[in-house]
């Protein structure tokens, strides 16, 4: 894993809940009391905080989660490590898993990048000039983008906390990471096809075609035991799962397949087990998929170009 990098604030830093522009360009800290930034960089500004996500119904047996931005930041009663996110985010949700398995939700918050203006705002890009989610920023004022390194991170820094997510045998960690490293390469690149637009047909379809290779592949390296490899989950589950609730949702909906596991038992093993025995699964599952409906209740796919691309029957979209 590369190690952390310090990020220099070029706008604005967070400070129980408020943004600080600075004149002059100062390291990102929130353990600085408020007084003592406010005497260097001068007046505050407060950001206006919306609640990112509604109220969710839990399944029986699953516990709510705290809804995201309706803490302040910096306050020495709650975490002071805070992970930018959204519901929607099947990278934010693999970092999500990983923090509901090792029971980390005291440590760590969810806060809404909206909070900071958004991603493509100066504050947000201060933190991370990619201007994605999520993004994990650290009590000593250092970010942590991408969701991959931000969970490795997290199963480094605590190691001793919660199940390890590792998987027992060098076999088994090989596996883990290379399941990790096709979802990482091959699908997260190409997942856009499934709701993004304006865009091509052509891109659209071979977007589409390239989903289904993938899962061949995946069904091929997945052991199904009854997590990805092996009877404990794994960092693997955690990148892989928020993802195929897009596609178990989108693929039949809105492109026609019969099933997403057709031919795919291991895959749909499971799959069935992260969204049902698993508590955690079952909460991101809930999380993602109610964001989902969110999006087609406003007419996303016919927004996008989505509906119109699937009438033309010269490509194929089923499979």
């Amino acid at each position: 894993m590369s190690s952390v990098t310090s990020i220099i604030a070029r706008s604005a830093v967070h400070v129980h809940g408020s943004a600080v522009r600075t004149k002059n360009a100062i390291a990102v800290n929130p353990a600085r009391s408020r007084n003592a930034i406010g005497a260097r960089c001068g007046s505050h500004r407060h950001l206006s905080a919306r609640r990112a996500v509604k109220s969710l119904q839990m399944p029986n047996g699953v516990s709510r989660p705290q809804s995201y931005g309706d803490r302040k930041i910096g306050t020495g009663a709650v975490a002071s490590t805070v992970l930018y996110d959204m519901p929607i985010s099947n990278n934010g949700a693999r970092v999500r898993l990983i923090v509901y398995w090792k029971g980390l939700e005291s440590t760590i918050r969810f806060v809404s990048p909206a909070e900071m203006g958004g991603l493509k705002s100066d504050e947000y890009l201060a933190l991370n000039p990619q201007g994605k989610m999520p993004l994990l920023w650290l009590s000593d004022g250092q970010a942590l983008p991408e969701s991959e390194v931000i969970a490795q991170y997290l199963l480094d820094k605590y190691a001793d906390v919660g199940p390890s997510l590792l998987p027992d045998t060098p076999e088994l960690r090989a596996k883990a990471n290379l399941a990790t490293r096709v979802h990482d390469v091959y699908i997260t690149n190409i997942q856009g096809t499934m709701y993004r637009g304006p865009m091509d047909i052509k891109e659209r379809a071979d977007g589409i075609a390239a989903i289904a290779k993938q899962l061949t592949v995946l069904e091929d390296i997945c052991e199904a035991g009854p997590y990805f490899v092996g009877d404990k989950p794994s960092s693997a589950d955690a990148a892989l799962f928020p993802t195929f609730i897009f596609m178990t949702y989108i693929l039949p909906s809105k492109f026609g397949w019969e099933d997403v596991f057709t031919g795919k038992p291991k895959l749909k093993a499971w799959y069935e087990n992260m969204k049902q025995a698993d508590a955690a699964g079952a909460r991101v599952f809930e999380e993602v998929n109610s964001a989902l409906q969110d999006w087609d209740a406003g007419g996303r796919w016919e927004k996008v170009g989505v509906t119109e691309h699937v009438k033309d029957t010269t490509y194929v979209w089923k499979y």
